[in-house]
């Protein structure tokens, strides 16, 4: 059986979602805590020994705001993200998130 291996960025744990990775920060505006979800899950696939998101198959978002305005932003980001291809896409629409003040979380499979 095959051994698996964790990663995480250093300094960081598993602080993925908007965190800013370099103040520990929570974004305050819902579009920059999109934006920075979307950096961070780019650089912990790269950290990995991955490509970044043009790897990516299987994009899963829980969501605080499902707004068309929040959903319309997420379209944004996986479009610039992933300019060559789609992957399966789930959003998920949530009461509360792991940490007060999140209001989404991205997991991907690549």
């Amino acid at each position: 059986m095959s051994q698996l291996q964790y990663y995480a960025y250093a300094d960081h744990g598993v602080r993925l979602r908007g965190w800013d990775s370099t103040s520990g920060e929570m974004k305050k505006d819902l579009f920059e805590e999109i934006d920075q979800a979307f950096e961070n899950v780019d650089r912990n696939i790269k950290d990995a020994g991955g490509k970044g998101w043009s790897q990516v198959f299987r994009v899963n978002s829980y969501h605080t705001d499902m707004s068309d305005e929040a959903l319309g932003h997420m379209i944004e980001n996986l479009r610039k993200w992933m300019p060559d291809h789609q992957p399966l896409l789930t959003c998920v629409g949530v009461t509360k998130l792991g940490l007060t003040g999140m209001r989404i979380e991205i997991e991907v499979s690549a």
